[in-house]
């Protein structure tokens, strides 16, 4: 029969195990798809534990404007703007992995949140 632990025991033991949780956003996925490749690699070359890249749900805005300004109301154009997603969990992370990540320059677009879980 399996003992369970009490309460107590469990937020301690949870308390000893960090999560710093990467968000990427993008507006072209291949661009988004290189820099989450260049943040793996940091990650790994400082021997983390790495959890990802879990695609999110691609964000779609769509936007419908008038092609002219005063006749034709029925002639309108569509424009429509994505926003691709990627998560990584880096687990125990130590200092140095996380000055490497800070000092890290992406390319124009490539939007980083950077949680402590």
């Amino acid at each position: 029969m399996a003992v369970s632990k009490n309460k107590k025991e469990k937020k301690e033991e949870g308390a000893q195990f960090q999560k710093l949780r990467i968000r990427v956003r993008a507006y072209e996925h291949k661009v988004l798809d290189a820099s989450v490749r260049q943040l793996i690699d940091i990650a790994r070359r400082y021997g983390a534990e790495i959890c990802g890249p879990i695609p999110l749900p691609t964000s779609v805005t769509k936007y419908t404007v008038n092609r002219s300004t005063f006749i034709d109301k029925n002639s309108r154009e569509q424009f429509e703007m994505r926003i691709h997603k990627r998560l990584i969990d880096i687990l125990n992370p130590t200092p140095k992995i996380i000055e490497a990540l800070t000092n890290f320059n992406l390319p124009a677009g490539v939007d980083v949140e950077v949680k402590m879980v």
